[in-house]
């Protein structure tokens, strides 16, 4: 079902560095998805310049695998869910809402991808695609929490979307539909998705005016010890238990920003279409009075 026969397994392999077991237990998918968040990049650049993704396996893998490019959750979960079922795992893929900035009143439409992993006697979420992405599977069960990483996460079952029961992944933070030093992240249901589903829902995300992703870019990068993002032309560095800081980039320097920092190769003539739209952006923005 997820074209598993189109994807160079190894290829994908080689680019994540990892060389351990093949077989489809829980200690291969934890690896897995360690390698997978910190090794492979998450940006939202073909969005905003051409408003056109593609999500079929030689497309995303084209883009992050052999390109060093980065992808949003669609583009990394199609490639995990056909390198998870070339190695045997069994799994159901599902969507979520993401809830930052929103409230349970005013749900935003369902457009981030995960999997749910059944391995080990047991069902695991598997969400390699928010860019800070947990580095480890989260057991589906109330009270469930992830502390492989510099940042935790909570997973509870509670009324969700409009009274409808189902599942919340809370990060810390302060909200008002989290426990106490939680806040709510995404909310998701169990229904399973099919790739003509992640099909529709990237085309909104990829092209739709008010997708977030059409008019401005946003580049994520996590490792062990920090979080960087760059939101149009502010590049945002967070450090556990430190205030993030915050520094203005000039369009004609954001290229540099993305080989340094972020480990995103553009070719010279994607580079030079990046800065032009950004210097169009930054002028819409911040007009000259």
């Amino acid at each position: 079902m997820w074209s598993s026969e189109q994807l160079d397994l190894d290829a994908y392999l080689a680019r994540l560095g990892y060389e351990g077991d093949r077989a489809p237990t829980l200690g291969t998918l934890r690896a897995l998805q360690r390698a997978h968040v910190l090794t492979l990049r998450w940006d939202t650049y073909d969005s905003f310049l051409y408003r056109e993704v593609r999500i079929d396996v030689p497309s995303v893998q084209d883009k992050l695998v052999s390109r060093g490019r980065g992808g949003y959750c669609y583009e990394h979960t199609v490639l995990f869910a056909a390198a998870l079922e070339a190695l045997g795992f069994r799994f159901t893929a599902v969507s979520a809402r993401v809830q930052l900035g929103a409230d349970s009143s005013t749900p935003r439409p369902p457009t981030h991808a995960m999997l749910i992993v059944d391995v080990g006697g047991g069902r695991w979420l598997v969400d390699i695609g928010f860019g800070a992405s947990p580095l480890e599977p989260i057991e589906l069960v109330d009270g469930a929490r992830s502390e492989g990483g510099p940042w935790p996460y909570l997973l509870r079952r509670q009324v969700i979307t409009h009274g409808s029961s189902g599942w919340a992944v809370h990060q810390r933070g302060d909200g008002p539909e989290g426990p106490e030093g939680w806040t709510v992240r995404q909310v998701f249901t169990e229904n399973p998705q099919y790739p003509v589903d992640y099909a529709v829902g990237n085309h909104f995300v990829s092209t739709h005016e008010r997708s977030p992703f059409v008019t401005r870019p946003y580049i994520q990068r996590l490792r062990t010890d920090r979080y960087d993002t760059l939101d149009a032309l502010a590049w945002t560095t967070h450090r556990p238990g430190q205030d993030p800081v915050t520094e203005t980039v000039p369009p004609r320097e954001v290229p540099k920003l993305l080989d340094d920092v972020f480990d995103i190769r553009m070719d010279p003539e994607e580079a030079a279409l990046l800065v032009t739209r950004l210097t169009e952006l930054d002028a819409t923005r911040n007009p000259a009075t």
